[in-house]
This record gives structure tokens, sequence and C-alpha cells, in this order.
């Protein structure tokens, strides 16, 4: 585990001799926790970006909140320019319910582009376990206006966020207890896919909110 958070300190070490601007983004669930404190232990002043949808469990805040306090993080709350409300398609059908990818995009990917337009590096805790489209990543691959998506938990899996986690002594999302092991958004996840996200947009195709599609080339 040691090694892991020397492998992370190498890289981050590496885009601040090249005078490069890093960021990280978190969805802080359980198996964020341990890419969160590597970078605590490395370079707590780096921002870590949330995407505050509007939709997302009461606990899943208090999560957030409790992690950043707990490891000292300088967290960033990202909203869409668009309020709730106004969220809705043609027959005033809110769009979670009508158009799952363009909720999506409201309250994910174009929040996320003001930090892409700012920053060089993104640091991400995707893992090739998570998706198909997730198994094809590299650690480094190029991100949206110029920048390098840095992927540290690529080759992570769940025994290793867990071994991570007991020896640090770092919390789980209360959640997990009671059996999400996917949690996005509070309207489109389930309990469901404790070996995998099946829980999130149960019942549809969409497999991804479009982070990792759409903001990767």
């Amino acid at each position: 585990m040691e090694t892991q958070i020397k492998y992370v300190e190498q890289k981050l070490n590496e885009y601040e001799k090249k005078g490069l601007k890093v960021f990280a983004s978190s969805s802080f669930q359980t198996h964020s926790i341990p890419m969160l404190h590597m970078i605590s232990q490395v370079n707590p002043e780096i921002p870590v970006a949330f995407l505050d949808t509007g939709f997302h469990f009461p606990e899943t805040l208090s999560f957030r909140d409790e992690v950043a306090d707990q490891l000292g993080l300088k967290v960033v709350n990202l909203k869409s320019s668009m309020t709730k409300l106004a969220q809705r398609d043609a027959n005033n059908k809110l769009l979670f319910a009508s158009d799952p990818d363009y909720c999506c995009y409201l309250n994910k990917t174009l929040p996320m582009e003001v930090m892409l337009v700012e920053y060089d590096i993104w640091i991400t805790g995707v893992r090739k376990d998570q998706s198909s489209v997730r198994k094809n990543f590299n650690f480094e691959v190029p991100g949206p206006h110029g920048t390098t998506r840095f992927h540290p938990m690529l080759e992570w899996n769940s025994k290793m966020i867990y071994d991570y986690r007991t020896k640090y002594n770092l919390p789980e999302h209360p959640l997990e207890k009671l059996g999400y092991f996917s949690i996005g958004c509070g309207p489109c996840t389930r309990k469901l896919g404790a070996d995998g996200r099946g829980g999130r947009w149960s019942g549809m195709k969409k497999t991804e909110c479009g982070l990792h599609t759409e903001l990767v080339k």
C-alpha cells in the first residue's frame, strides 16, 4: 500500500515540476476513499471536485463533509447553472426520468468542463473492473481542453480497497450497510450491484454518466 502512495506521490511531483495545475474529482463513495486518502497524504492542497447534482442522497452529502474534514481535503462543489425545477422536458417531466443522458450532461459533464478549462491534470478514481468502457483505459489518457486524465486506481479491485481502508481505518459510505454498492443520484440508484454498478440506472441500457465517455479522447 505504501507503494501505491509512492506512485501517486511520484506522479504528482512530476506534474508539479512541469508547472501543471492538478485537480481531482470524487463521487465520495466507499471505493473513492483510498484515492482521497493518498491525495491527502501527498498534497492536501489539491482541490477535489464534487458534482453536486441536487439529487444526491443526504447520506452522500454528509459523508462528503465527514471525509473532507477527516482528511483535510479542499472540496469544490460544482453545480449546474440550471435549477432542478427547470430540468424538465416538453411534457413537464423531470429529465432524470425522461432523458437521463441529458440530465447527466447538465449536472455532471457541463459543470466539470469548468474545471477542465482551468486545470491541466484531472485525477479520477476509475477502475478497469467497473465497466467495459473503463476496462480499456490507461493510467494516463488525453482529456478535453488539452488536459490529461490520471487514473491511479485503474488496476485496483474491491479487496484492495477494503484492505487499504482497514489499514488506515477509513470510513465507508453509510448506505453500503443498506445494500447500496454503487451510489449516484437518488432517483437513479437502486439496492443492487454488490459486485459492480448494476444498481445504477436500473432497467436502462445506460451504464455511464458521461464523465468517462464524453470527457475523454
